[in-house]
């Protein structure tokens, strides 16, 4: 199954000597690597690698392979994607193969105590993050890596695509050598390896082809005596990758409101799961066309999450009882704090009608009119007009406290003269302190009436704009009632003259232009008018013989007949639809519950009534997209890349075949290898036999197997052929490699059979 990763780190690394043999399966999409001689890899995981940030600390940390949902609760992993070290099956980003190589040898156990190269991050290493500096992040100790690098004493035997250029080969010879120190590496094509091993169980024979699909790329490589045959390889820039990614958009546009469930690796298992290989394509897309059985047996379902709307039950007896005495008892809390406070204000205004009458009681004992000002001013009253002012005021709030009526003679408020008691005083009455409060009583005055003028006209102003907005609302709903009735009438009568005109004119099938309608159906006015002056001239003819023509009036009834009369009933439907459609604009203009071809406009004004999503709303469907994606793999037109595709390939591969190997091809046919991830379409072999037969000779012999394991094959192989004892002859030294360079490696030869 795709997207899993066998990350434990091991920890027997010790426990193999010095000359056993690493083994690497490099593939564009998953990275394995294990000893030599083992029948499984050690470690598995996509040949992947993110750097997110911590969304706290802001710190940069390396995720290797797939990464964990628990990194989404730390990390913010939206703003750096997944990035890969292949551009077509072939290796050209060396640092991020770096990343993918330390963390492949540290998986494997090597010992971390040698590693000793540290980069710019803060994070140097996987013991870095401890609790305090990530706390509760146990499960990602094995998900989060720095890069490391340290002296791997062991023999690797690394693999690569076919035909990999020179450059990718010294670049990944320098890294090996020059940061991990390998005494000695070899260079193996991974097909070639998948052939070997499936050569020894008995499934091909030691001459043949093997077409390999892999993530990205499709290759086709044909074997003699067990040795590839590199000068006549073919290559396609077609792979899983972009079957995948075809899916992905045919469902996205599919399902656009489902786009965020498609993710990528939910649309690999999809793809893993459902996809096959169409025997003849264009036969499935007819059988899916008409919509049979069998097209309906071939659809797959598969169905999102969801959960249906609640229900809602109406409420039994024991429920509304109960809401009804827990309303009621809320209810009495509110008036028992209602209560509570009105007793509170009564107390608060008693006291307070209590002190005003002792201040009042001592005022009448007191003589002298400074004396007296002297002591209101004392209390905080300016005359003792206001204090009995108050004292009215505080009288009519306790009244009102306790529910009693308050007569509106009663209703006292604090006149301007009270107020302003010294504006009509003249200054020579004053003294000095009185003559400063008059000029603050003037101010003060002046002021208040100033903004009583200016609250006053704004409410005029407003009160005037209120009155003129109900004018033009009146006004407009005036409108909007002659333009509805004008477009019913208009609706209605354009209505009645199509019923007309197609009862009148298409009666029983006929064009009855004399004016035979169908039973029971009005005329026109055309068709009366035509009725009558036939009826007219059949009663005065009707009497003696038939001299209608002998004379020269009894041709104006002809001209009267032949008018067409019905020109004018012609023009009035598109000048009455023209209007109508002016009509219609304009209520639309104004009115925005108006709603076309509704009378009243009630239908528009009303609510949307969306239909509930059900079980069948959040169902993917795969029909056709089920064989379109894979057959890219054939057509690779169908996504824009004009090469070859895998029947094809085999016989461009048998063109390039050199002299010296002519007369091999059907023994070449009769041994087909499939490998690779994307031969595990079902139905592969099968398309491959037909297309195979198609640009062959009539009667060459035509094989296709499978390997049996078409992922694992290739790892397998490699194993095995590490765990040899001539493998070291295979291999070139460090010593090497410093001595010749990378030039040496143009001339690089690796033999499979030994």
């Amino acid at each position: 199954m795709p997207f899993i990763s066998k990350i434990e780190r091991q920890s027997d690394y010790g426990s193999f000597n010095s000359s056993h043999p690493i083994v690497i399966d490099n593939g564009a999409s998953y990275f394995r690597i294990g000893w030599a001689g083992e029948n499984e890899p050690r470690v598995i995981f996509r040949n992947i690698v993110q750097r997110p940030r911590h969304k706290t600390t802001g710190e940069t940390v390396t995720v290797v392979g797939d990464h964990n949902p628990a990194l989404l609760k730390y990390f913010d992993c939206t703003r750096s994607g997944p990035r890969s070290a292949f551009e077509s099956n072939v290796v050209y980003q060396f640092e991020i193969m770096e990343y993918i190589l330390d963390f492949g040898f540290d998986r494997l156990g090597a010992d971390k105590s040698q590693f000793w190269s540290t980069y710019d991050n803060p994070v140097n290493c996987l013991d870095a993050l401890s609790a305090e500096a990530y706390p509760s992040c146990s499960p990602l100790n094995q998900y989060l890596f720095k890069s490391v690098a340290g002296q791997i004493d062991h023999p690797i035997l690394i693999t690569e695509c076919a035909c990999n250029p020179v450059q990718s080969r010294g670049k990944m010879a320098e890294l090996l050598f020059e940061s991990y120190g390998v005494p000695s590496v070899a260079f193996g094509v991974d097909a070639a390896f998948s052939y070997k091993y499936n050569q020894q169980l008995g499934i091909c024979n030691d001459t043949g082809l093997a077409i390999t699909s892999g993530f990205t790329t499709s290759h086709v490589i044909p074997f003699i005596n067990g040795e590839p045959v590199y000068e006549a390889c073919c290559r396609t820039n077609v792979g899983g990758y972009h079957v995948t990614d075809y899916l992905k958009q045919l469902l996205s546009l599919k399902y656009p409101h489902h786009i965020s469930k498609l993710t990528w690796e939910r649309v690999e298992e999809l793809k893993m799961e459902h996809c096959y290989i169409a025997a003849d394509y264009a036969s499935e897309v007819q059988l899916f066309q008409r919509g049979n059985k069998e097209a309906e047996n071939k659809t797959r379902c598969w169905q999102l999450p969801w959960t249906p709307s609640p229900v809602e039950e109406p409420p039994s007896e024991e429920e509304i009882a109960r809401k009804a005495a827990l309303k009621e008892k809320q209810s009495q809390r509110l008036r028992e704090m209602a209560e509570a406070k009105r007793s509170s204000k009564i107390n608060e205004l008693e006291n307070e009608l209590k002190g005003l009458e002792f201040l009042l009681e001592e005022l009448k004992d007191i003589e002298g009119d400074d004396e007296i000002v002297s002591f209101l001013a004392s209390r905080g009253y300016a005359s003792k007009r206001e204090a009995e002012s108050a004292f009215a005021k505080v009288t009519q709030s306790l009244r009102k406290a306790k529910g009693e009526q308050v007569p509106s003679e009663e209703k006292v408020d604090i006149s301007a003269a009270e107020k302003y008691y010294l504006i009509d005083i003249p200054d020579d009455e004053l003294s000095a302190e009185q003559l400063k409060e008059k000029r603050r009583q003037v101010f003060l005055k002046s002021t208040t009436e100033a903004r009583q003028r200016a609250k006053q006209r704004r409410l005029d102003e407003e009160l005037e704009k209120e009155k003129e907005k109900k004018l033009e609302e009146q006004k407009r709903m005036y409108v909007v009632f002659l333009l509805r009735a004008k477009y019913k009438e208009l609706s209605e009568k354009l209505e009645q003259r199509k019923r007309l005109k197609t009862n009148g004119n298409n009666a029983n099938g006929n064009n009855n232009v004399s004016g035979g309608v169908g039973r029971g159906e009005r005329l026109n006015a055309a068709q009366r008018e035509r009725m009558r002056l036939l009826t007219t001239a059949a009663f005065d003819r009707g009497k003696g013989e038939d001299t209608f023509g002998q004379r020269d009036e009894d041709w104006q009834l002809y001209k009267l007949m032949s008018r067409d009369n019905d020109d004018d009933d012609d023009d009035k439907p598109d000048h009455d639809e023209t209007e109508l459609a002016r009509i219609s604009s304009r209520l639309r203009e104004i009115d925005p519950t108006f709603f076309p071809g509704s009378e009243s406009g009630a239908s528009a004004s009303e609510a949307p009534h969306f239909r509930p999503l059900t079980k069948e709303d959040f169902q993917i469907i795969l029909g056709v997209e089920r064989f379109r994606c894979p057959e890219v793999l054939f057509n690779p037109n169908f996504i824009g890349i004009d090469q070859s595709g895998l029947d094809e390939m085999v016989g461009v591969s048998l063109r390039r075949l050199p002299s010296w190997v002519q007369g091999l091809e059907d023994k070449m046919t009769s041994s087909i290898l499939v490998t690779g991830g994307s031969s595990l379409y079902p139905g592969m072999g099968e398309r491959l036999e037909a297309g195979i037969q198609m640009i062959r000779p009539c009667g060459t012999p035509i094989k296709v197997v499978r390997a049996t394991d078409p992922i694992m094959d290739s790892w397998r192989g490699a194993s095995v052929y590490a765990a040899a004892m001539q493998f070291p002859q295979q291999t070139f030294s460090r010593m090497d490699y410093y001595e010749k360079g990378e030039d040496w490696l143009r001339s690089y030869k690796f033999r499979y059979t030994i």
